[in-house]
């Protein structure tokens, strides 16, 4: 039978036991392990993923493979770690609820895999096609000591020091081991939510979004904290609250950054503000689809100062090719302790915005997305197909695009005024609704 599992936007994704199965890791492992000698191994806090990690490295090493296994770890730590090996390997879901789980895959120079990277596991999956070594070649294991010990020291090497007090809610997920170490490293008071890692998630959904994050908007005005910080469950995304308990999401902490560190070129993908131009009068705005893969690779291509997505994944250039929500945090942490964050927020160019999601079959992708298509064809404006299908008109635009994660389409509006952005909305959802329907 024919394997069709595929890539989205940040691996390999789907629901353990119905997408993602320990089989199905071992022929992962047998064909990565097949292609790249020496590989590092990391895993979320899911339930699933001791058991996924290991049928990965069992095919691995069936194939000749070398694999170091650095337990529980983020994201950004294996990407970090993967320069001293062929490919990092981690196991995870990232945002997504309890019963996913999935895969990410690495290079040595830090950025994910790309299309053809991909593109050539998933055939080799399709086929079944990879090489069962003998007894007597089968390749080797073991354990990688002090890996998020290295990451942390450096980015306090790089970021420097923060005099601040700050709460950070690690939900329950992998950056629960390293966040709020490095914080205190440079010199934070730290209060740890969520700290203790455990795949049910109790504290909060592996999403840090606004209503998610209802404990910490209050737990940093209520320990007159100066800052607050939450992260997804494997620690490649960081979003923010100020000092007041507002929330500070991924699109405004795009801005915040960016301000801050472009001069020439910034990388975003086709979900992110019309402000990031307006903001960057001098600067290149470079949009890509979504996907911190394809936002590293126009990084990497165009040279850009920095880049990032709306998600709260953000890539720094100097520091890797990899998007850090460790890292991010820190830097964060430095520009609070300069000026309060609600302040530096407040000067920010914003425009009203509003976005949302319906699942459907995931038997009926293509459908959708033929009728997508049709429907987003006859919208009145420049329509552009990086990614879904975005349509800009002078007062605002509209993006429709299939979640590359989820079997989901996803919604987002965004005007110069709030009565215009409803109504691009209101018209938006209808004709969604009206495909799905």
């Amino acid at each position: 039978m024919r394997c069709v599992v595929s890539f989205g936007s940040s691996g390999i994704r789907g629901v353990f036991g119905r997408d993602i199965t320990p089989e199905l890791f071992v022929e992962i492992g047998s064909i990565v392990g097949s292609r790249y000698e020496r590989i590092l191994l990391g895993r979320d806090v899911r339930t699933s993923s001791h058991l996924l990690s290991n049928a990965f490295a069992g095919g691995a090493l069936s194939s000749g493979g070398v694999v170091d296994d650095g337990g529980v770890l983020s994201t950004p730590t294996v990407a970090f770690g993967a320069k001293d090996y062929d490919c990092g390997v981690v196991i995870t879901a990232s945002h997504n609820p309890p019963e996913y789980n999935g895969v990410k895959l690495w290079n040595s120079s830090g950025i994910a895999f790309g299309e053809q990277q991909q593109k050539e596991i998933e055939e080799d999956l399709a086929h079944h096609s990879f090489e069962r070594r003998s007894w007597d070649r089968i390749g080797k294991m073991a354990t990688r000591h002090g890996l998020a010990l290295d990451h942390a020291e450096a980015i306090v090497d790089s970021v420097g020091t923060a005099k601040l007090k700050v709460v950070v809610d690690c939900g329950c997920g992998s950056a629960g081991g390293i966040t709020p170490y490095v914080l205190r490293d440079m010199g934070c008071r730290v209060i740890a939510l969520n700290a203790q890692f455990d795949g049910h998630f109790p504290g909060r959904s592996p999403e840090p979004t606004e209503q998610n994050l209802e404990v910490l908007r209050k737990a940093v005005p209520a320990t007159g904290a100066d800052l607050g910080l939450a992260h997804d469950g494997d620690g490649d995304r960081v979003v923010a609250v100020d000092e007041k308990g507002a929330y500070v999401g991924g699109d405004k902490l795009l801005l915040l950054l960016a301000a801050e560190l472009v001069r020439k070129a910034v990388v975003v993908p086709v979900d992110a503000s019309m402000a990031v131009d307006e903001a960057l009068p001098g600067a290149k705005v470079w949009r890509t689809r979504v996907g911190d893969v394809y936002v590293a690779q126009e990084v990497q291509r165009r040279k850009a100062d920095f880049g990032g997505e709306p998600s709260g994944t953000f890539i720094f250039p100097k520091w890797g090719l990899f998007p850090d929500g460790i890292y991010a945090a820190a830097l964060i942490a430095t520009l609070a302790a300069e000026e309060k964050l609600s302040e530096r927020i407040a000067r920010l160019l914003t425009y009203p915005s509003l976005r949302t999601s319906f699942q459907f079959e995931p038997a009926k992708r293509g459908e959708v997305s033929r009728a997508l298509e049709q429907t987003m064809s006859s919208v009145e404006g420049k329509l552009t197909k990086v990614d879904g299908w975005r349509v800009d008109s002078e007062d605002g635009w509209c993006l429709v695009r299939i979640s590359g994660t989820e079997p989901k389409v996803r919604l987002q509006v965004e005007a110069r005024t709030e009565s215009r952005t409803k109504e691009i909305y209101e018209s938006l959802v209808s004709k969604v609704k009206a495909v799905l329907r």
